[in-house]
């Protein structure tokens, strides 16, 4: 698959998933749903910020990093968009759950800041 095919697909899937998210904002009742109507909330939620977020980054990446392999720039964009989706989604729901506070949110960034820079030293040893 190319990179123009990658990029359509997943524009198509992301606002596929940004109208399926706001029909799940505006026609599911969460108290009568359950707990099927607020997974869907947050499923659709994660993948539509995913998307957004994936596009939004290699865009800007592939603008400003000339240099850097095309793959590459798509590997290091879906992997941040991927961790800040799960931030959002998680901070949401713990909010949800009436969790959030802010140690809970610290070790949330700072848990997901580790990760990061584990790939980060993952990816320099190869090289």
């Amino acid at each position: 698959m190319g990179l123009k095919q990658l990029i359509i697909i997943v524009s198509i899937t992301t606002a596929i998933f940004w109208i399926a998210w706001s029909m799940v904002l505006f026609q599911v009742d969460p108290d009568t749903a359950g707990w099927s109507g607020i997974a869907a909330f947050y499923l659709t939620l994660f993948t539509s910020l995913l998307g957004s977020f994936f596009l939004i980054s290699f865009g800007v990446r592939k603008r400003f990093d000339k240099d850097e392999l095309e793959y590459k720039l798509v590997g290091k964009s879906f992997r941040q968009s991927l961790f800040f989706a799960v931030a959002l989604v998680g901070i949401l729901m713990l909010q949800d759950l009436r969790f959030l506070t802010w140690w809970n949110f610290i070790m949330l960034v700072v848990g997901l800041g580790i990760l990061e820079y584990f790939f980060i030293s993952l990816n320099s040893k190869k090289i």
